[in-house]
């Protein structure tokens, strides 16, 4: 049931009238949002980039939802890895009293954190927005081939 559902919802974004560069660009750039480290303004991002470059927001959105409740945590995780690692940040992960942190103990605590996460997530965006470009715009010719003549 689920699979079918998703099925319909990618057919029909490949039915809509925009040629398959510009459907590809939306759905790299909406991956691309997806992992930038602006957490909470994805669809916000998506709607402004949408409306200024004239990109269907339907895929630009759907696209963004890679990242969602259930795959933050290991996505951002692995960005944070990354981005440790290419930074050459050597920082050992904080012991926190979680009872007794405050707004700006917080601050203290994720401020050596920063840098590698903006990084490691602006890189992997990159590389996966520019993966998701190709790959949709695959995916969009192949379907729009073997599809039938929606003229009829």
């Amino acid at each position: 049931m689920k699979f079918t559902y998703f099925r319909d919802r990618l057919r029909s974004i490949m039915q809509l009238d925009d040629p398959p560069q510009r459907l590809a660009l939306a759905f790299g750039l909406g991956v691309f949002i997806a992992f930038s480290p602006t957490i909470g303004l994805h669809f916000l991002t998506c709607l402004l980039i949408a409306v200024i470059f004239r990109l269907s927001k339907l895929v630009i959105i759907t696209a963004s939802l890679v990242m969602n409740p259930w795959t933050m945590i290991p996505l951002y995780g692995f960005c944070l890895w990354f981005g440790l690692l290419i930074t050459g940040a050597d920082i050992e992960p904080p012991q926190i009293a979680w009872n007794e942190l405050g707004l700006m103990d917080l601050f203290t605590v994720v401020k050596p954190y920063l840098w590698p996460f903006v990084a490691g997530t602006l890189v992997v965006g990159a590389v996966g927005g520019i993966l998701s470009y190709f790959g949709f715009y695959w995916l969009v010719v192949r379907y729009r081939r073997t599809e039938p003549d929606r003229s009829a």
